[in-house]
């Protein structure tokens, strides 16, 4: 059957690059009658279609917000990225086992990269850490926004543009998108790259175009060595095609080996090029752990070959289905699309063969469907073998999230030309160049799934922002009534001259206009929503009391001053103790609950749960004092919709069950 609606701005553009010793598949449109040439004709006049430096500035909109509003959605960001950063920025700050020079598992080359951008506001006269914290996140939305658009004007002029406009509004107001784009960690740097690298490679390939193969091998290899060494597997259909797809090639039987032969030589030396990488990253943390470290293999080898003792299954395991219902809560009704891409294409492929621009495929050429089904794999790979490890992480999705998008857009693209096919069955041409059904269907799909996904964003604002906005209070409430009621903060109770913590109970710390003794804030069964110390102030020391949980707890870095040299934090080079790769649990991190000056903790009055460890310190009113808080949901003890998405409505709140994210404080006199 043939497309309804074929022509120049409908169809997939898969153009050969200028030079190519190829004929460019034809792009002239069928030939329907007059009127209907003028109805596409006047619509793709019509149609709006973002510069990139446009859409680059609408989706910093966006990205902007999600850096100054979203949560902090996994403890690793805060202690194995936030936390070393403020180390090398302040020289005090929680340390891993990953960051151990014993195991060096996490790269102090990707922390630096991010340095310079924590210490821009103190460039301003009276900003505090806070600056800092939000100063970087402002640079990654930049970033994330700039290989957000970068990506969306490649598929509009690589591509289509109808299924480029699909994508951006899908990339636009996608919760996942909002959670990945300016968090802190290598998962989001090797989002960042996929964007770029996807934004080259969309291209078919060619033997004139050797920029494509380039670029695109650098950047997949950028994000696997600077960021997360397992993000390299979804540049494996690329490495196929590059390989095995003539692509604008036109290729005879009898030159098929000097074809190939090319591939492969220059598949290789983009490669060899792309691994110089290494160099700059070896250096850094070799320098960093004052010892030799190749921390992208050192990843594989704990996740994958680290034996029955050690690996990722130690900090739990997941249903095979937990990265589905992940995706449906931060891709709503786009998820469903983007699962069916492939088989999508393959209908379209039978009943509307012409959508993708051809009229009958040469056997020395590439089909278009080829090289697509290229283009759609790599979320399925993804899907497959992360589905397929026993330890999931929200954050080990992020590298897909905008593939998610581009799956769904194509399957809305494809299952649009479906719909034309039967309206013109159905009625004719002359109806289907009249009818604007097909735009609204599209439009609907839309706007129904950016109105899911803000209700996502909303729900996941004011549902668990609490620990932020616990720390703000503490910092621009608290301490400055503290001092305009005393002119001066208590000072810190006796603790024991062994714990290992930043502070001395002695020593005062200038912040600037206040000037503070050293106080403690300690967290418990919190310590996972712990924001980091960029969002504590200086001289307010932070430790762990023990709760219920038993596993490895980080500690601090050992104060440092500086050293001699270029590498300031001599402490990075040194294995503290207790520190290991097993997830044994380590006692000498926490204090006593009677050191704490001020304690985080959560409590539900409407299902109070307590133990030994665990007691309700919300609530016990003799000895602690509740400053501020926060609701917080009881997801366990919420509806299923109503916890999922927001809406300011009594009955809504109603189906929710919330408790008190709290900040307390030591009632003086009083004996914990």
């Amino acid at each position: 059957m043939s497309s309804a609606l074929p022509s120049g701005v409908q169809t997939l553009k898969f153009r050969r690059p200028h030079g190519s010793a190829t004929v460019e598949p034809s792009k002239e449109p069928l030939r329907h009658t007059g009127l209907l040439q003028d109805k596409i004709r006047r619509s793709a006049r019509a149609l709006w279609m973002p510069s990139l430096s446009l859409a680059f500035r609408i989706i910093l909109l966006l990205r902007f917000s999600a850096a100054m509003y979203a949560n902090i959605q996994d403890c690793d960001e805060v202690f194995n990225f936030w936390e070393p950063l403020h180390y090398l920025d302040k020289g005090f700050g929680f340390q891993t086992w990953e960051t151990s020079p014993q195991y060096a598992i996490r790269s102090w080359a990707h922390i630096l990269l991010h340095l310079l951008p924590s210490r821009l506001p103190a460039l301003i006269r009276g900003t505090s850490k806070r600056q800092s914290f939000f100063a970087v996140r402002i640079v990654l939305s930049f970033a994330s926004s700039f290989c957000e658009a970068k990506f969306y004007r490649s598929v509009v002029d690589s591509m289509n543009d109808h299924l480029g406009r699909y994508m951006l509004f899908m990339m636009l107001f996608s919760p996942g998108m909002w959670n990945a784009s300016g968090a802190f960690i290598p998962s989001s740097f090797a989002m960042y790259t996929t964007l770029l690298a996807f934004s080259f490679c969309l291209k078919p390939p060619s033997q004139d175009n050797h920029l494509r193969t380039l670029s695109t091998v650098v950047l997949f290899a950028m994000g696997a060595i600077v960021g997360w060494p397992f993000s390299l597997l979804l540049s494996l259909p690329f490495v196929l095609e590059e390989l095995f797809v003539y692509g604008a090639d036109r290729v005879s039987s009898g030159t098929y080996g000097v074809w190939l032969a090319g591939r492969v030589r220059r598949l290789i030396t983009s490669g060899l090029i792309a691994s110089l990488l290494f160099i700059p990253v070896i250096a850094v943390d070799s320098w960093a752990y004052g010892r030799m470290a190749v921390t992208p293999w050192n990843i594989i080898r704990y996740n994958i070959f680290g034996g029955p003792e050690r690996g990722p299954e130690l900090y739990g395991t997941e249903p095979w289905y937990y990265y589905l219902l992940n995706l449906l809560l931060n891709f709503n009704i786009i998820l469903p699309l983007a699962l069916i891409s492939l088989p999508a294409l393959a209908i379209t492929h039978t009943i509307d063969y012409r959508r993708l621009g051809i009229v009958k495929h040469r056997a020395d050429e590439s089909s278009p469907y080829t090289i697509l089904t290229m283009r759609l794999l790599p979320l399925y790979l993804w899907l497959g073998v992360l589905s397929a490890q026993p330890h999931k992480e929200e954050r080990f999705m992020y590298p897909a999230y905008p593939l998610v998008c581009f799956n769904a857009a194509t399957t809305l693209y494809l299952v649009r030309g479906w719909a034309e096919v039967v309206y013109v069955q159905m009625t004719s041409l002359y109806a289907a160049a009249q009818t604007t059904i097909f735009r609204y269907i599209t439009l609907g799909i839309i706007v129904i799934s950016t109105v899911l996904s803000c209700g996502r964003i909303l729900a996941l604002n004011h549902y668990y922002h609490a620990p932020l906005d616990v720390s703000y209070h503490f910092e621009s409430v608290e301490l400055p009534r503290l001092l305009n009621v005393t002119n001066l903060l208590p000072p810190p109770r006796p603790r024991s001259r062994s714990d290992n913590h930043a502070y001395d109970g002695d020593e005062a710390v200038d912040l600037g206009p206040i000037k503070v003794f050293g106080l403690r804030m300690c967290y418990g069964k919190e310590w996972y929503r712990f924001p980091g110390h960029y969002l504590v102030p200086d001289g307010v020391e932070v430790k762990f009391i023990k709760s219920d949980f038993d596993g490895l707890l980080p500690r601090h870095f050992e104060l440092s001053a500086g050293s001699e040299g270029l590498w300031k934090r001599e402490q990075t080079r040194i294995a503290p103790p207790g520190l290991n790769d097993v997830n044994r649990e380590e006692k000498s991190v926490y204090v006593d609950v009677a050191t704490c000056d001020y304690l985080v903790d959560l409590d539900f009055p409407m299902h109070p749960a307590e133990s030994i460890n665990e007691p309700r310190y919300a609530i016990d009113s003799e000895i602690w004092d509740r400053v501020y808080c926060v609701g917080f949901l009881d997801a366990k003890h919420s509806s299923l919709l109503t916890r999922t998405l927001y809406l300011r409505s009594s009955w809504w709140q109603g189906q929710n069950s919330f408790g008190d994210y709290c900040l307390a404080k030591w009632e003086r006199g009083s004996v914990p």
